[in-house]
């Protein structure tokens, strides 16, 4: 007999289904389910802020399927390589993280993609929103983003700002900023967040976008100024911070996040069992506090509100990509 796998209508079926009912884990999966560690990777170098998400989660995850939940940096052509890595798996033991760049803007810079979102990943939870913070480094002379922006249209191309690598998260929450202020900044891409922090904490960048969770530390340490965020409200971390809406540009919002996906060759008891696995783990108390500690927005939920999400993300950043002209690298 074929085995049956988990399809895109099963798994978000199963999500609300759990968001409504109590039911004993047991009694939604094969109890000897995962049998093996499970391999969570993370599609981006070690440092950013995808890796402090997926790190956070691991325990909670392990504790509720009773096996150890390790994650497995896996870069490379934004993110491309570890997906189409685990769009293939079908170990029943592979998940990923899910990111704005694999799933809402790699679609639209690549001619050709080595995964279909739709058809290759089942949506588990959407788990976080992760404010995008706009940082100077602290000699250059612009303690607002006004005076930052100011700076730009004195002299266009003269300030600089990087990046993870083209298409990421902090590529676009940029590029959407260059293109709401109409100003030409110069764009250095690195290949992740850690060299690309390097390289802007020794001073030798002006800018950048960055996810919260990975440079609170350095704001805090007076290492990089923070002069707006990317959320709609202020963060709660860094009060006296206005927010780029607030600074000039109505309605600007800019929040990376990200989620759990399995891909869909995973059966469907597994599956069932990683959905109501992650849905309590995301509600750990300690996860939460970390979250919140870097400034990131808890969301958790179900896999249909996911897939939908997803869908919306799309729908928003098709148009500034091709306004920005973003391409892979």
């Amino acid at each position: 007999m074929a085995e049956l796998t988990f399809s895109r209508r099963q798994v978000l079926a199963c999500g609300a289904g759990l968001a409504a009912t109590s039911v004993p884990l047991a009694a939604l999966a094969a109890p000897a389910w995962p049998t093996r560690p499970v391999r969570f990777v993370v599609p981006f170098a070690p440092g950013g802020s995808s890796d402090l998400v997926a790190r956070g989660l691991t325990a909670g995850l392990s504790k509720m399927l009773g096996q150890s939940v390790y994650v497995e940096n896996k870069p490379g052509a934004s993110g491309n390589v570890a997906m189409a890595d685990v769009a293939a798996a079908a170990d029943q033991h592979t998940i990923i993280l899910g990111h704005i760049g694999t799933l809402a803007v790699n679609p639209f810079i690549y001619d050709r993609l080595p995964y279909d979102v739709k058809r290759d990943f089942s949506p588990i939870s959407l788990l976080v929103k992760v404010p995008s913070l706009y940082v100077v480094r602290p000699d250059l002379p612009a303690r607002s983003l006004k005076e930052f922006l100011a700076l730009a249209h004195a002299k266009p191309g003269g300030l600089n700002y990087s990046s993870a690598g083209n298409g990421s998260a902090g590529h676009l929450a940029f590029e959407y900023l260059k293109m709401a202020s109409g100003t030409f900044i110069t764009h250095v891409p690195y290949r992740g967040t850690g060299p690309q922090l390097t390289d802007l904490l020794g001073g030798r960048i002006d800018a950048a976008a960055i996810g919260a969770a990975a440079i609170m530390q350095y704001i805090k340490a007076g290492r990089l100024r923070c002069i707006a965020t990317g959320s709609a409200q202020r963060v709660p971390q860094l009060p006296d911070v206005p927010t780029v809406a607030e600074q000039g540009l109505p309605d600007f919002e800019m929040t990376q996040w990200y989620g759990v996906l399995a891909p869909t060759k995973m059966l469907a008891a597994n599956a069932a069992k990683l959905v109501a696995s992650t849905v309590v783990a995301t509600k750990e108390p300690a996860y939460i506090d970390q979250l919140k500690a870097e400034a990131s927005i808890p969301v958790g939920g179900t896999p249909s509100e996911f897939e939908k999400f997803i869908v919306a993300e799309q729908t928003r950043w098709k148009p500034v990509i091709a306004r920005a002209k973003i391409k892979p690298d």
